[in-house]
């Protein structure tokens, strides 16, 4: 008996790393093939309804795919449904429920060019074979219209799940409920400032398998995505390591999540985060189609089900203590005294008129003892003072004089601004990394503290080392560092 036993352990063992070796194949195939399915129509972040409307016709064009008009949003804009797939498990995925968070979208029409490829073929026969997947792509497009995370009621959609005051959150559930689907990935973006707790990393990936009543319970429909998301960590520890957060678990009578966990569907949240000089989330991106498909992929073949479900509970916490720069350490001197303090910024986007692309105009986020935070970007600033920039002498005429300036000799001298007679006004900010200051503007006097724009220099021993501008640091003595914009002030 006892041998028996034994030889059937070593089959379960052999059997679950033999899985688990194809599942690594797959996804270093997808990981190293990647650039091949890349949608290129959508590089930035900012896309809207009419970037992706001609991609959708076009796999519309393919018989293997069923596309269909399942919705409308507020403003007249189409809902579509996305279809492939022979098997009898329904996996529904839905992006961009908030309309500036479309790191997703982006994913999804990767994943549809594999699809379509002819690559894979034996991985891609496995997943269609056994699944049909249903993908909803932009779910508020009013939303991604103006680059806002509400849709054009005003609302969240995702806490419509219950009132469904919304027509796409009404078409959320409505397509839910007839696919009666066994897995749901609700696919989201999330602030640059998460970390994964007590770590500097970034939370780049952050995951959710939501509670579906007030006392967390745990039943198969929940446990299922939680092993999911175990595997999916798996696969991002590779290529992020260190850099997953896991989001608090307490119930939201109101959100979707939440209320399609108790539906019957295991529901998945996805949230892309921040990666390091990874502005427009691009490589956040493959990580979504990496993890995504090899996830399907471990739907398809079931072997999810081995995971053991206490690796949920160490995948750490999301915390909110990021700076995209942070000083440690540096003096400012205020009424004649000397004071030591930690400073922490925001580099804020601004959007231009047609919500297209964007300028930067950075805060103070925070400044005291920040022991606790992190950065993207860390000075260790002992010994050095914050001394304010100067108004550069001379008055230049028109805007494009900057060009003959060599401005960072001006940083070095002591100056960060530059007043100018003839700014054009259709003009927000400069791509010089000084600020430029309009004829009749008076700059105020500086005091360092929470909300302002962090422009200012630092000083060591007589020497002007740093310029901060804009909450863009350059080392004025290597010319490491790049300032994306600075600001005009009329």
């Amino acid at each position: 008996m006892k041998k028996k036993f034994y030889c059937i352990s070593i089959l379960t063992i052999f059997t679950f790393f033999s899985v688990l070796g194809q599942e690594r194949d797959i996804t270093d195939k997808l990981f190293s093939s990647y650039e091949n399915y890349k949608e290129p129509s959508l590089g930035e972040r900012r896309i809207k309804h009419a970037d992706i409307q001609p991609l959708i016709a076009k796999i519309g064009e393919d018989p293997r795919f069923e596309v269909r008009k399942v919705g409308k949003s507020i403003e007249g804009r189409s809902l579509s449904l996305i279809s492939v797939g022979t098997g009898s498990t329904n996996v529904f995925l839905w992006s961009q429920m908030h309309g500036n968070e479309p790191t997703a979208t982006q994913a999804i029409f990767d994943i549809l060019n594999f699809l379509a490829s002819d690559d894979l073929r034996s991985e891609k026969e496995e997943i269609l074979k056994n699944l049909k997947l249903h993908f909803l792509p932009m779910l508020n497009p009013d939303g991604a219209e103006k680059y806002n995370r509400r849709n054009a009621l005003g609302i969240d959609i995702n806490r419509d799940a219950l009132m469904l005051q919304s027509p796409e959150g009404e078409t959320l559930k409505r397509v839910r409920d007839s696919l009666d689907a066994r897995f749901g990935f609700n696919l989201h973006d999330q602030s640059t400032y998460y970390n994964a707790e007590r770590t500097d990393k970034p939370a780049t990936i952050s995951y959710l398998a939501p509670a579906f009543n007030y006392e967390k319970d745990i039943n198969q429909v929940r446990g299922d995505a939680m092993k999911v998301i175990v595997f999916m960590n798996r696969i991002i520890q590779k290529y992020a390591p260190g850099q997953v957060g896991r989001y608090n678990d307490d119930f939201e009578p109101r959100a979707f999540g939440d209320n399609i966990q108790k539906w019957g569907t295991s529901a998945i949240l996805i949230e892309s985060g921040g990666f390091k000089d990874d502005v427009e989330k691009q490589f956040i991106r493959k990580l979504n189609y990496v993890s995504i498909l090899s996830a399907i992929y471990t739907i398809a073949k079931e072997t999810y089900r081995e995971i053991p479900l206490a690796e949920y509970e160490e995948i750490p916490q999301n915390d909110r203590k990021l700076f995209d720069l942070k000083l440690r350490g540096v003096s400012y001197e205020l009424l004649g005294r000397k004071y030591t303090l930690d400073i922490g910024i925001h580099r804020l986007e601004v959007d231009n008129a047609s919500n297209s692309d964007f300028y930067y105009s950075s805060r103070v986020a925070d400044q005291g003892d920040l022991s606790t935070f992190y950065g993207y970007d860390v000075l260790e600033a002992e010994g050095y003072t914050i001394k304010p920039g100067k108004v550069y002498t001379d008055t230049l005429q028109h805007i494009k004089e900057l060009d003959q300036l060599k401005v960072k000799d001006l940083l070095k001298a002591g100056y960060t601004y530059v007043r100018v007679n003839s700014i054009p006004k259709d003009k927000p900010f400069g791509q010089w990394p000084i600020h430029i200051l309009g004829p009749k503007y008076q700059l105020p006097n500086f005091n360092l503290q929470v909300g302002i724009n962090p422009t200012f220099l630092l000083e060591k021993n007589g020497n002007i080392d740093y310029a901060v501008i804009n909450g863009f640091l350059i080392d004025l003595n290597t010319g490491e560092g790049e300032v994306k914009n600075a600001l005009i002030y009329r």
